[in-house]
């Protein structure tokens, strides 16, 4: 019999997220550097002749375990495209909390296909793969391979693996969903519009003091329509930004994760427990970011 695979679902963080314009589609074209977290979700595939999928862990019951999970969206959206696709029994543990800025559904959707890419031995650049990736959600082809990079458009446009220097961070989340939609709504633009607002800067490669630098440049345009659909988000930001040794403090994706950056991981450590002895039913994390 088969042997089970296994594959972590890391963690997206959107170091940077600037919205250049809505489309008329509806869409908003985006420009974002996008960095994956040693923290994250585990996936397992246990081979068998039919599709199904088996939820647990902290943050199992928010999940979900039918067909609106987006591990079997994607494993049924590349079954229908690859004839005679072997599938199997998803195992999930889910870690991660939901919505939460942080493309916690969209990396286990991109860890199912890598499953599903290697017991068929198809390359992570299969069209079809990559098809059902971007047919899954907008952030699904950049968490098909974790790697640092900047993510374009609504998702479809990216840029090569970069190799950025590892970032010391903690995340946390207070625990209330935040949906994505609803934020754009609040952002409020029109189609056609765009946000009159600094480029964003040319990416190279760098140390970790250079790469902070160029961050304090950027932005992330969601923060603040975020703030007003849940004012936690401000509240989290502001106990990140009073830990010491706090370099920066900003808002992943649409919220409400937020992370703070700091020069060592022992800082890292220290700012979580502080902020954990304040909200101890937040979810806190020191982790690096790469």
């Amino acid at each position: 019999m088969p042997q089970p695979l296994a594959t972590r679902a890391p963690a997206k963080i959107n170091l940077t997220l600037h919205v250049l314009k809505r489309r008329d589609d509806g869409y908003h074209d985006l420009e974002s550097l996008v960095a994956f977290a040693g923290t994250g979700d585990d996936l397992r595939l246990e081979p068998a002749r039919t599709l199904a999928l088996k939820v647990s862990g902290p943050t199992a019951p928010l999940a979900g375990s039918d067909a609106s999970n987006l591990v079997m969206k994607a494993a049924c959206l590349l079954a229908e495209r690859v004839d005679g696709l072997k599938v199997g029994t998803f195992h999930l543990t889910k870690r991660l909390p939901v919505a939460a800025g942080i493309g916690g559904g969209s990396s286990d959707a991109a860890a199912a296909l890598r499953l599903l890419a290697r017991l068929n031995g198809l390359p992570l650049s299969h069209p079809l793969l990559r098809e059902a990736a971007r047919l899954t959600g907008a952030d699904v082809p950049v968490c098909l391979e974790p790697r640092a990079r900047m993510m374009r458009g609504a998702g479809e446009d990216l840029g090569p693996a970069l190799n950025l220097p590892r970032l010391f961070a903690v995340l946390v989340n207070p625990r209330v969903p935040v949906e994505t939609p609803t934020v754009f709504k609040a952002l409020g633009l029109q189609p056609g519009q765009g946000l009159s607002a600094p480029a964003h800067p040319a990416l190279e490669e760098s140390s970790p003091g250079g790469l902070l630098a160029l961050l304090k440049e950027t932005r992330n345009d969601l923060e603040p329509p975020a703030l007003k659909v849940q004012p936690l988000i401000g509240v989290a930001l502001g106990l990140m930004r009073e830990t010491d040794g706090c370099r920066l403090a900003r808002m992943s994706g649409s919220g409400a994760t937020v992370f703070g950056l700091y020069d060592d991981c022992e800082a890292a450590a220290e700012a979580a427990q502080g902020i954990r002895r304040q909200r101890p039913e937040w979810w806190v994390k020191a982790t690096s970011l790469r």
